[in-house]
């Protein structure tokens, strides 16, 4: 998986531009919903992260991209339930070398979470 340019409000990743928020779970690119974290955006500012959302748990490492300035709200229930998992978060700007290298090895493919480059 290559994650090539990206811009405010949008990511290239194998060389298709998405303008929305994406999960990729094991190499599957899939749109962000984040109908069920709706709800708290007024809290936070932005829709934050909640735990309500399909976050893809089955790793070892979960890479969240905060967007471009670092500014998606993740929510502390979120954090917990990595920590219960014993799964180690990341959170990092989209532009963090972390979140493009997007590795977990062989035996825990890469499964990030995207945040839009804003």
């Amino acid at each position: 998986m290559h994650f090539g340019d990206f811009g405010f409000g949008s990511l290239c990743i194998n060389e298709t531009t998405y303008e929305h928020d994406l999960v990729v779970d094991r190499g599957k690119i899939r749109k962000r919903k984040k109908k069920p974290s709706k709800r708290f955006r007024e809290e936070f500012g932005h829709t934050p992260l909640s735990i309500e959302e399909e976050i893809p748990w089955k790793c070892k490492r979960l890479v969240i991209g905060s967007g471009a300035y670092g500014q998606l709200p993740v929510m502390d229930e979120v954090k917990r339930e990595a920590e219960r998992r014993k799964v180690v978060l990341l959170i990092v700007p989209t532009s963090h070398p972390t979140h493009q290298e997007g590795s977990c090895g062989k035996r825990d493919p890469p499964r990030n979470l995207l945040g839009r480059s804003f």
